[in-house]
């Protein structure tokens, strides 16, 4: 399946990236399991995506929660949580 992925604020700048095109094996069903896909790029991508850490995520431009099914071609964005004040 393809993604496009989008990384913003903290994220955007601990990865050193802010989008990339990503081919994701058929077992990454979910936006838990492109996390923790992702998370297996290596120590800098495991630390920053670690499980527990607060980032949200959206596809297609709709918040959604870890448990949402992933489609063909979507856009997934990952950011921290934003506070206002």
């Amino acid at each position: 399946m393809k993604l496009e992925l989008r990384f913003f604020a903290s994220l955007r700048e601990a990865l050193g990236t802010s989008q990339e095109s990503i081919e994701v094996p058929i077992s990454v069903l979910t936006i838990a399991d492109l996390r923790s896909h992702l998370a297996q790029r290596g120590e800098l991508w495991s630390h920053t995506l670690a499980e527990g850490k607060a980032i949200r995520c959206a596809l297609n431009h709709h918040i959604v929660d870890p448990s949402t099914a992933l489609q063909e071609g979507a856009e997934v964005a990952f950011f921290p949580p934003v506070t206002g004040g």
